[in-house]
């Protein structure tokens, strides 16, 4: 099946940015996707945190959830809604929340951005404990697919979430469930930790747990000023990377191969091997 990362440039503008979701999402599914992913706050980089509280919606409704619900179901397709502002019972904080919705439109799931982005270097400065409040469940779902013997095990993160290994552990290792065949991990890596560690950490959350990872991103300079690293991509289970695109609005389509992932893990039962009470 064809899966595709959608790299975006986002505005403070959420219109123009449902827009130019929109057209990426019909691009990927034109190319033949069954699954897109849209990366972190795909619907808003505002001139400042709070901008987020301006546009959140509840839970389950809103004009933003209402046009990922329409966008599936038109072009028949899982989506991954990178993140947008969800209301907590607290005026001053959101939570960053990706909603995933089926093919018929529904909403298959959603998973709360757990941890939250700090970073200072002296010349840069980030706090999204500001405005976010932190989820606190690992979320995972089984998307049906045309074509594909068994539903596909999809386990869900947003960008910090990637310097956590445990979390993927817990996505891998659900009680009750099959391991994850593939990770998503939307984002908005800055240009200088992205060009560090970006890729890096995407490679060994692949290799570790042995899956496909979709890394979606915000990719080039906002006009908020801010600027993303980029570099959304697609990695197989053996650390792979099937297609990359470094900057710029775009799709990123790649293959997952299913029997490529049964491969890997019947040569290297690295998975297997894990002690049963998952302590090492």
């Amino acid at each position: 099946m064809k899966i595709a990362a959608l790299q975006m440039v986002a505005t403070p503008d959420v219109e123009r940015n449902l827009a130019a979701a929109e057209r990426l999402m019909a691009q990927a599914a034109d190319a033949g996707a069954a699954l897109v992913a849209l990366p972190e706050y795909f619907c808003l980089m505002g001139h400042n945190d709070r901008d987020k509280l301006a546009i959140a919606e509840d839970a389950g409704a809103g004009p933003i959830q209402d046009r990922l619900s329409a966008a599936a179901s038109r072009h028949g397709l899982w989506v991954i809604g990178g993140t947008l502002p969800i209301r907590s019972d607290d005026a001053d904080h959101v939570y960053n929340a990706c909603c995933v919705y089926a093919p018929d439109g529904t909403q298959a799931t959603r998973y709360d951005k757990i941890h939250l982005f700090c970073f200072d270097n002296g010349r840069e400065h980030y706090d999204e404990g500001r405005v976010l409040r932190a989820g606190s469940l690992p979320v995972a779902f089984s998307a049906a697919v045309a074509g594909t013997p068994s539903p596909i095990r999809v386990g869900l993160s947003i960008c910090y979430d990637l310097r956590f290994p445990e979390l993927y552990r817990a996505l891998m290792a659900m009680p009750g469930q099959p391991p994850c065949d593939l990770i998503a991990v939307p984002a908005a890596f800055t240009h200088t930790t992205g060009q560090a560690h970006w890729e890096l950490l995407l490679r060994a959350r692949a290799v570790e747990n042995q899956c496909y990872v979709i890394a979606s991103a915000q990719g080039g300079l906002h006009e908020n000023g801010r600027r993303t690293w980029g570099h959304s991509m697609v990695i197989d289970p053996w650390g792979e990377v099937l297609a990359v695109q470094p900057e710029g609005e775009g799709v990123v389509l790649a293959e997952l191969d299913l029997d490529r992932l049964a491969a890997v893990r019947a040569q290297l039962p690295a998975l297997a091997h894990r002690r049963p009470d998952g302590r090492f």
